[in-house]
């Protein structure tokens, strides 16, 4: 059982920083998927592929991590860049 925690990315179609700085905990796929014969529908019967943990920091995500004795792999975030620009240097 192994777990990946990663950063939270900005939504593309979020303008704000509601909820970017927070950590997520979510478990690395056991079994393929498969279609469903019936509908065409992708699945598996992996239940822990549905399971997302929210934390407020990344040593909260550890912790939790270590104290229930699942193996994680630390996915670095991406920094936020802000390039200031004029108006006026649309037009140089």
């Amino acid at each position: 059982m192994t777990a990946r925690i990663y950063q939270r990315p900005k939504n593309a179609m979020q303008s704000g920083r509601h909820r970017v700085g927070q950590w997520t905990l979510e478990f690395e796929p056991t079994e393929a998927q498969r279609a469903d014969p019936l509908m065409g529908w992708a699945g598996s019967g992996d239940t822990k592929r549905q399971v997302r943990l929210s934390f407020p920091d990344l040593d909260a995500a550890k912790a939790y991590a270590e104290k229930q004795g699942i193996a994680f792999r630390v996915t670095p975030g991406h920094e936020r860049t802000l390039k200031i620009q004029a108006y006026a240097d649309n037009f140089k």
